[in-house]
C-alpha cells in the first residue's frame, strides 16, 4: 500500500579538510567529500562526481555560490545554494541566498534568507552547469528595467 522509498546512501567520507584557522580566496572544484571548518571566499563546484559531499560546519563560512549534489550545512552561506541530489541543514545553518534543492531535511533554527526552490533531480543536475557570470546578468537585465520603467 505504501510505497518505500530509497534511502538516502550515507555519504559521510572526507577526502579533504579545510581547517578551522584556513581561508581560501578563490574558486574551489572537488571529487569526493570535502569538510570545511574555515572560510571559503568564491565559490565550490563538484566535478562531475554524484556522490560528493560538501559539510561545513558551525565553525565554516562560505561567500560565494554552492553547486554540489549533496550539502550538509551546519554553517554559513552567503550565496546561492544548488544541491541536486540531497541537502540538511542543521540547527545552525544559515543561508543568504537561494537555495535550489531535490531532496531536503531541515532542522528546527536552520535559516534561509531567499527562495527555497524545489526542482526535480534530472532539472536540478542541470542547475550544476549553470554559469555565475549568466545569473549575474540576468539580475542586471532585471534591475535595469525596474529603473527605465521609473
Amino acid at each position: 500500500m505504501f510505497k518505500k522509498n530509497k534511502a538516502k546512501p550515507k555519504l559521510n567520507r572526507i577526502d579533504t579538510l579545510i581547517g578551522e584557522h584556513s581561508q581560501i580566496k578563490g574558486d574551489l572544484s572537488f571529487d569526493g567529500g570535502l569538510r570545511i571548518d574555515g572560510t571559503i571566499v568564491g565559490n565550490i563546484n563538484a566535478s562531475n562526481d554524484n556522490n560528493a559531499l560538501l559539510t561545513l560546519s558551525n565553525k565554516g563560512t562560505i561567500e560565494g555560490d554552492v553547486k554540489v549534489p549533496n550539502l550538509v550545512v551546519d554553517g554559513n552561506i552567503s550565496g546561492n545554494v544548488f544541491a541536486s541530489e540531497h541537502i540538511e541543514l542543521a540547527a545552525n545553518a544559515k543561508i543568504s541566498g537561494n537555495v535550489y534543492y531535490n531532496l531536503l531535511e531541515m532542522a528546527m533554527g536552520a535559516e534561509v534568507n531567499g527562495q527555497m526552490i524545489h526542482v526535480r533531480q534530472q532539472a536540478a543536475s542541470d542547475y550544476l552547469d549553470l554559469q555565475h557570470e549568466d545569473e549575474a546578468e540576468a539580475d542586471n537585465l532585471h534591475l535595469e528595467q525596474k529603473v527605465t520603467i521609473e
